[in-house]
C-alpha cells in the first residue's frame, strides 16, 4: 500500500507547475506547460491483491493520520481531501458549504480504479440522459446545463467469502382442495467474489446499485497522488468488521436467491437458513463518479455518472402538464382498443 499521497508528489518535474491527471490520457498533465508525466508501472497489477480478514482475531490495522487537511461540508457532513487543482469551497455531494477542519485518522486505501471518463464527457451524458426522461419539463436541459459538475472519489471495500449454507424451504403443490405446502431442505456452497459495499454513509443507493454495481478489478491501479490530482476524495474511517456488517442485509438477500435457484419450485420461500463463513477477502479502494448538481423550482437534485464508463442515473422532476397529456393519451388509447375488441366480438 502506498503512503497517504503528498501535494509535492503531482508538481510538475519540468517547470514545477500544478499538475492534474487527465482521464483521456491516463497520465499526469501540467497544467502549465502541458508536459505528460506517465503513471503506470511493472507492479499495477498488484493493485487487485486480496487481503484475509479472520473475525475471530484482533483487528491488525489500525487507522492512521490523513496528513492531508480534511474539508467538512456543513450541510451533510461529509469530509473529503482536495489534492492539487481541486481545490472547491463546494461539497462534492451535496454542494454545501465545505470548513477546513484538523487532520483525523482514516484507513489506508489500498488500490483504486482512476477516471476513465473526463468532466466533459459526464456532462455530455447528463445531456443525454435528460432528453431521455419522458414527461420532463421542457427547461430541464437547459436548467442542467447550468449545473456544476464535480469528480469525487468515493470509498467501497470488495469481499469474498465462502459460505457453508444449511437450508430449511417451502412451496405449494396443486390448486384449491389439493393445494398442499411441501417442505424442503438442503445443504449448498456459494462463493462469493467481490461483493461491492459503500464504505461511506454519502454513498447512496443511486452511486452504489445504479452506475457501479458492474467492478472490474482489472481496472485497479495503485493508490498514488497523481491519479487523485485534480479530484476530491473521502476517505475510509470505518473498520472492516463494520463494512462485513453493513453488507450482512446485500448477502442475506443473494444467499436467500440462491437458495430459491437451488430448490428449483417456483414460488419457493426460505423459511430460515444458517451459514458457516470462511475464506474472508477484502479490498479498501475508491472508485470514480462525477456528480452533477442542479435545482430546480428550488428543490436540490442531482444526477450521477460513473466515472469509469459514463453510465448515468439520476434524480429528475415531471411536468404536470406533460403526465396529463400522456394519462389522456393512454385513456384514449385504451378506449378505442375496448370499441374495437367490442365491434369484432372479441372479449
Amino acid at each position: 500500500m502506498d503512503p497517504t499521497p503528498s501535494q509535492s508528489d503531482i508538481l510538475c518535474q519540468n517547470c514545477g507547475g500544478q499538475c492534474a491527471f487527465d482521464p483521456a490520457q491516463q497520465d499526469l498533465l501540467c497544467q502549465s506547460c502541458g508536459t505528460l508525466w506517465p503513471l503506470t508501472s511493472d507492479t499495477d497489477h498488484e493493485s487487485a491483491r486480496e487481503f484475509p480478514f479472520d473475525p475471530d482475531k484482533p483487528q491488525l490495522e489500525p487507522p492512521s493520520l490523513l496528513g492531508h487537511h480534511i474539508h467538512q461540508c456543513e450541510t451533510c457532513g461529509g469530509e473529503v481531501v482536495f489534492t492539487g487543482p481541486a481545490l472547491s469551497e463546494r461539497c462534492p455531494y451535496c454542494d454545501g458549504p465545505v470548513v477546513l477542519t484538523s487532520e483525523d485518522k482514516a484507513y489506508q486505501t489500498m488500490a483504486l480504479i482512476p477516471f476513465r471518463v473526463d468532466g466533459s464527457f459526464a456532462e455530455r451524458s447528463v445531456s443525454d440522459w435528460t432528453r431521455r426522461r419522458i414527461a420532463a419539463p421542457s427547461d430541464l436541459d437547459e436548467v442542467i446545463a447550468k449545473g456544476r459538475v464535480a469528480g469525487l472519489y468515493v470509498p467501497f471495500w470488495t469481499f469474498d467469502s465462502k459460505e457453508a449454507i444449511e437450508y430449511w424451504a417451502s412451496y405449494k403443490t396443486g390448486s384449491g382442495k389439493n393445494k398442499r405446502t411441501k417442505f424442503v431442505s438442503g445443504n449448498m456452497i456459494i462463493y462469493f467474489d467481490d461483493l461491492l459495499v459503500p464504505a461511506s454513509q454519502h454513498v447512496t443507493p443511486l452511486i452504489r446499485d445504479g452506475i457501479l454495481h458492474d467492478f472490474q478489478p482489472g481496472y485497479l491501479r495503485p493508490y498514488k497522488a497523481g491519479y487523485l490530482a485534480g479530484f476530491a476524495a473521502e476517505r475510509h474511517h470505518w473498520a472492516v468488521a463494520k463494512g462485513l456488517r453493513m453488507n450482512a442485509q446485500d448477502k442475506d438477500l443473494l444467499i436467500r436467491n440462491r437458495i430459491k435457484k437451488h430448490v428449483g419450485k417456483s414460488g419457493t420461500r426460505v423459511d430460515r437458513y444458517r451459514t458457516d463463513t470462511t475464506g474472508i477477502h477484502y479490498r479498501r479502494i475508491l472508485l470514480p463518479v462525477w456528480i452533477l448538481h442542479y435545482s430546480y423550482q428550488g428543490t436540490a437534485k442531482k444526477v450521477v455518472v460513473s466515472g469509469i464508463d459514463g453510465r448515468t442515473f439520476g434524480e429528475r422532476p415531471f411536468s404536470p402538464w406533460k403526465l396529463a397529456g400522456y394519462s389522456a393519451l393512454l385513456t384514449i388509447l385504451t378506449m378505442a382498443l375496448g370499441l374495437v375488441w367490442g365491434a369484432t366480438g372479441i372479449l
